[in-house]
């Protein structure tokens, strides 16, 4: 079984800030690192943390080389990685002194994908493969009809939140994730409750309340209580969920089972600093006692 990703791959800028800048004020940083990235990318080796086998389906630029290598290295197949002529995504993020952050988001090669590019890469997919997608990249709704076409899991994260892109992939995903601000803002623009979406399965992440799963098909709406933890860093939390989510679907685990074990991740990954470079692996959460 193998997870397909179609996902963004980000250079992550972090600077550390005593509080979040209000407009027009300027800060003087207290810290600074580069880090691999995007919500992709995040997902992906999440997912392979996880000890699932996951095929990433992106782009970067020639300056992006070293963001492929380090994907490599974290268990990731890169074979259907593109080396485009579009400068690499990269995203600028604030980190004030209690963990909350602002992100600014540069695409870049991430929305140059060709269609050319996801079929060749979901050539050889099975019923028994999953397909996980974000609103990081192009060709979002192209892939999910591929997916259905092929009988593939397919996996939407709706996020950064956008109705227009859930609505053109929304018939063609079994399940969804978000959190709860975009669940409030799809029922919104939809007009629909979630659970009169016609989505197999949703999972709302609750952040420390946990998170809910709506089983349409059981009529089931159930709660998840949170992982208690103190939070260093929240950025890369719910890809991190969404990706050991998946690998624990991949692998054959009930909802129940795959939600526990990736709430455990995510509150592992919230007392940690960076993104993509500090997710959890198996050995992390057999040894994390919270």
């Amino acid at each position: 079984m193998t997870i397909f990703n179609l996902g963004s791959i980000n250079a992550d800028l972090f600077y550390q800030l005593p509080h979040l800048p209000a407009p027009g004020e300027t800060l003087a940083s207290t810290g600074f690192h580069r880090g691999l990235g995007g919500k992709g990318a995040n997902m992906s080796v999440a997912a392979a943390r996880a000890a699932a086998h996951v095929m990433h389906i992106g782009a970067v630029g020639a300056d992006g080389r070293w963001a492929v290598e380090r994907l490599l290295e974290y268990g990731v197949d890169t074979r259907n990685i593109s080396e485009l002529g579009a400068t690499t995504g990269h995203a600028i993020i604030l980190i004030d002194a209690a963990g909350e952050n602002q992100i600014v988001l540069y695409p870049g090669a991430n929305v140059a994908l060709g269609q050319g590019q996801v079929t060749a890469a979901l050539g050889a997919a099975t019923p028994s493969d999953s397909l996980m997608m974000q609103n990081e990249t192009n060709l979002q709704s192209f892939a999910a009809g591929l997916g259905r076409q092929k009988g593939m899991r397919v996996v939407y994260a709706a996020a950064p939140f956008d109705a227009d892109a859930v609505g053109a992939v929304i018939d063609r995903i079994d399940l969804l994730v978000l959190n709860k601000v975009e669940a409030a803002q799809l029922t919104a623009a939809l007009g629909q409750p979630l659970d009169g979406l016609g989505v197999a399965d949703i999972v709302v992440t609750l952040g420390a309340e946990g998170c809910r799963h709506l089983d349409a098909r059981a009529g089931l709406d159930r709660h998840y209580p949170g992982v208690e933890v103190e939070a260093v860093d929240t950025t890369g939390a719910g890809d991190t969920f969404t990706g050991y989510l998946v690998a624990g679907l991949d692998r054959g685990m009930p909802m129940e089972q795959a939600i526990a074990r990736a709430q455990r991740a995510a509150a592992l990954m919230v007392t940690r600093q960076g993104t993509a470079d500090v997710i959890p692996d198996l050995k992390d959460l057999e040894a994390f006692r919270a």
